[in-house]
């Protein structure tokens, strides 16, 4: 596992769209994240903010659990926006294109353990944890992810 980078109180959802609003002009073709944690944690709050933040409006963005994959096209590179926990094994998830996808579009990958040893070594681990009366976000990466994200205000 990736070291931690920095932890972050979540209060309500609207610091969780903030902080993926400050989260999605860092990021570029290749990237991609690995939204862990259980159901209500705040992962698709998360990948919704950051889609319509990369996207620059307002954005119709529905939770990806019953077609997996949802892409949205952008200037810059399509954003894949994907919830494998219907999936029962990794190879399912490289029949839904994954492999090219991580290598070139920004991918958002929810309960990213179905990929198995087929989870991209660079990813961004964002561990989401549901509290009381707010969430907390771990990020973990590798020194590419330190450097990427070093300015944020965390």
């Amino acid at each position: 596992m990736a070291p931690t980078l920095f932890s972050k109180h979540l209060p309500d959802e609207a610091a969780t769209a903030a902080f993926a609003t400050q989260v999605a002009p860092l990021l570029s073709a290749g990237d991609v994240l690995l939204l862990e944690g259980e159901i209500g944690a705040g992962k698709s709050a998360f990948a919704r903010a950051l889609i319509r933040a990369r996207l620059g409006r307002m954005e119709d963005v529905p939770s990806p659990t019953f077609t997996l994959v949802q892409i949205y096209e952008a200037p810059d590179g399509d954003i894949w926006h994907c919830d494998l926990y219907r999936l029962t094994h990794p190879d399912e998830a490289l029949e839904l294109g994954l492999e090219e996808a991580f290598e070139t579009a920004i991918c958002l990958i929810e309960w990213p353990d179905r990929l198995g040893a087929v989870a991209p070594s660079n990813a961004l681990h964002l561990a989401f944890s549901a509290l009381k009366d707010a969430h907390q976000i771990t990020v973990s990466g590798s020194d590419h992810w330190a450097a990427k994200l070093r300015n944020l205000h965390v």
